[in-house]
């Protein structure tokens, strides 16, 4: 008998241990191993607040403030936390409906049930003060402190660009970034992402059954310090950017003016401009909707990505490269005859007088030598050979590629080469009679306003250019980009420029000169204008620096469809801009009112209307 209830005793104690086992082992399972246990324990527990760091300011070349950040506020919900929660009471505290309700913590599920994400962001310091102490009710919902890009002046949007929120692309490719974080989209902000953004920090919090926090988790050991951005210096004045946005307010076209011997950006706009601040905070996607869908295209940078006929300011580089190879001189003269629309002005008797009258004809024969040289007897080889040689002097312009601007989306313009009329018309199927439109600026030549500025940049320092850029230096120990400062040098000799110089004067202020509307008393201006076939009317075009000796500033302007020519429209802004940079004030007042006020821009939408050609 004894021995019967013996056996069964030891079942029981088998039994009663293997119990025992499975409930250690599976405990140890939870607690070591199990990952999804572990993060619920935690969330139920701890709190990971990433620690936003400010984002670095951005300053004009004189000291004064553009961008500096405000602090604003993000709810946030871990999805798992959020039980037992009265749904009518909390879209009433945050003024939401039931329906944004679903849909958000819809979207929060699935991005993570354990990990905190945006129910709600960008929340203002008022709506802050009134739910902080409501908040502790909702269990899973906390607060989060981040700040917010404000613009000082409503100038500069397309210089200082905009923050939005990270899409997949910028997870996908940046580990750094996570869901609700934001990022540098456009300008500056986008160019100097890694500087301005500093490093996130993290802290980790205890919090009660209430979901309130009691203090931070072993003493704060476990978390780390946000680092601060880096502050920009920029080369924007700030005066003339707000200035010239004045004078382009109602038109369409730009400006890109530059100091010639460091080729810092004085001013880059794109007419018409914006407030940056309209893409700031919640109202920021309604806001850019209404731009994007603008028939004037404001968020299109014209100064960097308009890809223009550069008309006759052209004809400066062409003179340049002529006399260069030899194939004319400073005294060579040309009939001013029919072949290409001249305007009823004395025949050219130099180069000087050639730029200073934007003859036609002149630029048209100086073409010719350059691409037919002689150097083979089959036309269409001389012709290839010819147009290589000019091909590779006129990217030592700057032209036909992206000059690298520290700005993002800059397009490289076109400068045709012998591939490009091969795939067009067949090897040996093309010669200078062909392609003579370039000769004016015209045919398939394309160029951005900034490389205008910056050819107005290389007369000005008399063959040379340094690279085009809008950051001085940034961070606590003034860190410049070294490529900003390297000399680029076209090879072409400086006494050459010293005429083109002199021709430019003369465009402004010498008898029969293009540009008498640029005249400022007391300052030698020297300008080329220029007037570009397009669809609807011409664009009005003119390229400038003062003082001819020494030079401040060198600027192009582009005014779309303006009837009338670059002498009519360009110039005269031109000088208002020059003026102001100069004296620090326009004393002609009634130029400024005159050119302010007008809208010379043909309406939208153009229709295409068909000339002979007239480069003016």
């Amino acid at each position: 008998m004894s021995n019967k209830y013996t056996h069964r005793s030891g079942i029981v104690k088998i039994i009663f241990l293997a119990v025992g086992v499975i409930f250690v082992l599976r405990l140890s399972m939870l607690q070591l191993f199990d990952k999804e246990y572990k993060e619920k324990a935690k969330n139920q527990s701890l709190r990971n607040i990433t620690q936003y760091p400010a984002r670095g300011l951005m300053y004009d070349r004189n000291g004064n403030l553009l961008v500096y950040n405000e602090a604003v506020y993000d709810l946030m919900v871990i999805p798992r936390m959020v039980k037992d929660l009265d749904t009518a009471a909390f879209c009433r505290s945050v003024g939401i409906t039931r329906e944004e309700f679903l849909a958000r913590m819809e979207k929060a599920y699935t991005y993570s049930p354990y990990s905190a994400s945006i129910f709600m962001k960008q929340i203002s310091k008022e709506d802050f003060g009134r739910w902080e102490n409501v908040l502790y009710k909702f269990k899973g919902f906390y607060i989060s402190k981040r700040t917010l890009r404000i613009y000082d002046r409503p100038i500069a949007a397309h210089v200082l660009g905009y923050v939005g929120e990270v899409n997949e692309h910028d997870l996908e490719t940046n580990p750094y970034y996570k869901r609700g974080d934001y990022i540098g989209k456009s300008g500056l902000e986008a160019s100097y992402e890694e500087e301005l953004r500093g490093v996130k920090g993290k802290k980790i919090m205890q919090v009660d059954v209430h979901n309130r926090e009691i203090g931070p988790y072993m003493h704060g050991q476990m978390d780390t310090m946000a680092v601060e951005g880096m502050n920009l210096y920029t080369t924007i004045d700030a005066d003339l950017q707000e200035y010239a946005e004045k004078v382009m307010a109602n038109k369409r076209g730009c400006i890109v003016a530059i100091e010639p011997s460091t080729g810092e950006v004085l001013t880059l706009l794109s007419a018409p401009c914006y407030d940056p601040n309209l893409l700031v905070g919640r109202i920021r996607g309604e806001n850019f909707k209404k731009l994007n869908s603008d028939i004037s295209k404001p968020l299109f940078n014209r100064a960097l990505q308009a890809q223009y006929p550069p008309g006759s300011i052209f004809k400066v580089a062409q003179a340049m490269i002529a006399l260069h190879l030899g194939v004319i001189t400073p005294q060579t003269g040309f009939v001013c005859d029919k072949v290409i629309g001249c305007h009823n002005h004395p025949s050219a008797r130099s180069v000087q007088e050639a730029i200073k009258m934007s003859c036609n004809p002149y630029f048209y024969y100086t073409y010719r030598r350059v691409i037919q040289q002689g150097k083979f007897k089959n036309i269409y080889k001389d012709s290839q050979y010819g147009l290589t040689v000019w091909h590779d002097y006129m990217t030592r312009f700057g032209f036909g590629y992206r000059l690298p601007i520290d700005l993002p989306n800059v397009k490289k313009g076109n400068i045709p080469d012998t591939a490009f009329y091969n795939k067009w018309y067949g090897r040996e199927r093309w010669a200078f009679t062909t392609i003579y439109s370039n000769s004016i600026g015209q045919g398939e030549v394309e160029v951005v306003p900034l490389q205008m500025a910056n050819l107005a940049c290389i007369v000005a320092n008399r063959g040379y250019f340094y690279t085009p850029h809008l950051v001085r230096f940034y961070g606590p120990d003034s860190i410049r980009p070294p490529e900003f400062y390297e000399k680029h040098e076209t090879g072409i000799e400086k006494e050459y420029f010293d005429i083109a110089a002199r021709g430019m004067y003369d465009v402004v202020h010498g008898a029969g000169g293009t540009a008498h509307k640029a005249n400022i008393p007391d300052i030698d201006v020297c300008g080329k204008t220029g007037t570009a076939e397009n669809y609807g009317n011409d664009h009005s075009v003119f390229i400038a620096f003062a003082p001819k000796d020494n030079p401040k500033i060198a600027v192009a302007v582009y005014v779309e469809n303006a009837q009338g020519g670059g002498g009519t429209w360009a110039a005269p802004i031109a000088s208002l801009i020059i003026e102001k940079y100069i004296r620090g004030e326009v004393k002609r007042k009634d130029v400024e009112k005159y050119y302010t006020e007008i809208n010379p821009c043909q309406k939208l939408p153009l229709t295409r209307r068909v000339k002979k050609p007239r480069k003016r």
